[in-house]
Parts: structure tokens; C-alpha cells; sequence
């Protein structure tokens, strides 16, 4: 299925485990489409690298430019984006995946994500198309 993909959102903990090879991924070896990342993940990638959550090599500012190169996307945080993030009932309060699920949901993109939050409440809702992976 991902192979068949042209486009899809990577949630945050995909796009980080798949930088790093995390043999659990090994599903996304197939997807050759454009793997796009929300600008609100590179903030939550510094935020948890800030706080030493994470340890990004050689740097974080090295990290982020070598990780954001094709065939990833970034998408920025405009208008659209931000509206669909508070019209999502019956969501979890963590504005992050909010505005990764509204990426998705404008660009009409699926999302790859493990967060169970988000598959079960797109269980309830059926709104977007979700790529589960391994967690």
C-alpha cells in the first residue's frame, strides 16, 4: 500500500524513527512518494531535543536541514491548517498532533503515525486515511 502512496504526512515519532533506520519502520522502505512533515514537528523535535528527550546528531540545527531534505516536504503552518485544527471534535488537547492531523486532512494526504490517540479517535470519525505502523 505505502509503495502506492504519491504523498503522505509523517507524524512526528515516524518522521524521527525513520531517520534514524528504526528497523520497525521497515514498511516505509517501499513508500517512494513525497514524505511530508508539518512545521509543527521540527518544533517539536527541537522542543524535545531542548529538553534532552532526544539526542539529534551532529546537532539539532544539522539534524533538521539534513531531515528535511527531498524527498521530504515541509509544510508550513498557514491559515487553513491552523482553522481545521480547532474544528476537530472530540480530539485530544495536544495542539501538535491537532495541526499534523489538519495537514493531513487539507492536503487530503494520509497520515503514518503509531499515536493510537490519533487512530482511535479516527476510528470514531472516520475523517482522514491513516497508515498505521508499528509502535
Amino acid at each position: 500500500m505505502l509503495e502506492k502512496l504519491e504523498a503522505a504526512v509523517l507524524d512526528t515519532h515516524i518522521w524521527l524513527r525513520a531517520s534514524g533506520g528504526d528497523p520497525k519502520l521497515a514498511a516505509l522502505e517501499t513508500f517512494r512518494g513525497t514524505a511530508i512533515v508539518s512545521a509543527i514537528s521540527v518544533w517539536e523535535t527541537a522542543m524535545l531535543a531542548t529538553k534532552g528527550r532526544i539526542e539529534l546528531q551532529p546537532d539539532l540545527d544539522q539534524w533538521i536541514r539534513a531531515n528535511l531534505q527531498p524527498p521530504i516536504r515541509l509544510e508550513p503552518l498557514h491559515p487553513e491548517i491552523s482553522l481545521e485544527s480547532c474544528r476537530l471534535s472530540d480530539f485530544h488537547g495536544d495542539p501538535a498532533d491537532r495541526l499534523i492531523v489538519a495537514t493531513a486532512l487539507v492536503l487530503g494526504a494520509p497520515l503514518i503515525t503509531a499515536d493510537q490517540k490519533i487512530i482511535d479517535w479516527n476510528q470514531r470519525q472516520a475523517r482522514l486515511q491513516i497508515v498505521s505502523v508499528a509502535s
